[in-house]
């Protein structure tokens, strides 16, 4: 098989020649990878992952000065503003989760306001510019994934704040709906642009979940946020029957899992340990969803010894079984406190396992 052929008969659960790996370093941990192999390659490239992803939506706004009349004072030095407007000011170590956000639709009072506000413009020959990103993978022997992650909600409480969308959604505020409303048809059309460019993945997520608990009831979610999310996906696969659907939430999200397999995802991103327990996860929805992730970024990689790494990467496949089922990797961007010795010891307990 083919790393294509390999991942994606993995998350369909139909069996696998070897185990694929995958992970996100952050800024001074790219610089211990060059420094520890003097590789000159991206690090994707280096450690040969299966998967390449490929955005539709630029880092940052072509035209942040737009956007500028929507902020109640000037920005900090360095802030960054992103494609749909919201202002990311500096934080700490320079990775991508670490800043202060600043939500451009705060001060709005209607829903007129929400559709007025400009959203990023997709290129007259995006699908054209996708395929070839795919196209590209394809040659390559990986599988492509389309990202949109941050799909709906996520970037809904980054436009209007989160305690804004919050109460805006339980006094029944129009303004709320048009919002959601807006991002749905969005994201349904990009949804689309990727599936006739021909990914193999689609990459969807809205964190909903926290340490401990959901981010919101689960009667919230299904009323609100279900509904959305699987017009997304059944539009992508109306048009790409076979594509698969990857959906990330950090934290604790057990309630809403058979919701999630309802809305029609069939992977689901990252079951952390610190929050959920693989095995019990995998025993009641392990016939109807893949997973990725399992190796935990708070607790056994930055923490553990190499051995325990492996012996965690170990088990959790074991638990997947010969089907496939779990691509193990870390939770979430890998962080300055891992040791480089952890993160080749994940490389080569994936490599090693029979």
């Amino acid at each position: 098989m083919t790393d294509r052929e390999n991942v994606l008969s993995l998350f369909r659960r139909t069996g696998y020649e070897r185990v694929p790996y995958d992970f996100n370093l952050c800024a001074s941990q790219i610089e211990q990878y060059k420094k520890n192999t003097g590789s000159d390659l991206p690090y994707e490239d280096y450690f040969d992952f299966p998967l390449r992803r490929f955005s539709d939506l630029p880092e940052a706004a072509p035209e942040p000065g737009v956007y500028m009349k929507y902020y109640d004072s000037p920005l900090a030095p360095g802030a960054v503003v992103t494609a749909f407007g919201v202002a990311r000011e500096p934080g700490g170590e320079g990775s991508y989760h670490f800043f202060r956000q600043r939500h451009p639709m705060a001060g709005f009072d209607s829903a007129e306001q929400v559709l007025e506000y400009p959203f990023p413009s997709l290129p007259f020959n995006i699908i054209d510019i996708l395929k070839e990103q795919a196209d590209a993978a394809h040659k390559r022997g990986k599988a492509s994934v389309g990202r949109m992650s941050c799909t709906i909600w996520e970037t809904a409480w980054a436009l209007r704040g989160m305690e804004n969308l919050m109460v805006d959604i339980m006094t029944e505020n129009p303004l709320a709906e048009a919002l959601l409303d807006r991002l749905t048809a969005f994201s349904c059309e990009r949804a689309a642009n990727f599936a006739r460019a021909g990914a193999d993945i689609l990459h969807l997520g809205d964190d909903v979940g926290t340490q401990r608990s959901l981010l919101m009831s689960k009667e919230m979610y299904c009323a609100r946020l279900k509904p959305r999310i699987k017009k997304v996906i059944d539009t992508a696969k109306s048009i790409r029957p076979d594509i698969l659907v990857y959906y990330h939430s950090c934290g604790y999200v057990t309630p809403l899992i058979k919701h999630f397999a309802d809305a029609g995802i069939d992977i689901l991103d990252p079951v952390q340990p610190e929050s959920m327990d693989f095995a019990e996860i995998h025993a009641e929805f392990g016939d109807r969803l893949s997973f990725n992730g399992s190796v935990g970024t708070q607790t056994t990689l930055p923490f553990g010894a190499p051995d325990d790494i492996k012996e965690y990467v170990w088990k959790n496949l074991d638990i997947a079984g010969e089907k496939g089922g779990l691509l193990p990797c870390p939770t979430h961007t890998v962080e300055p406190e891992v040791p480089w010795e952890n993160i080749v010891a994940y490389v080569e307990a994936c490599g090693s396992y029979k």
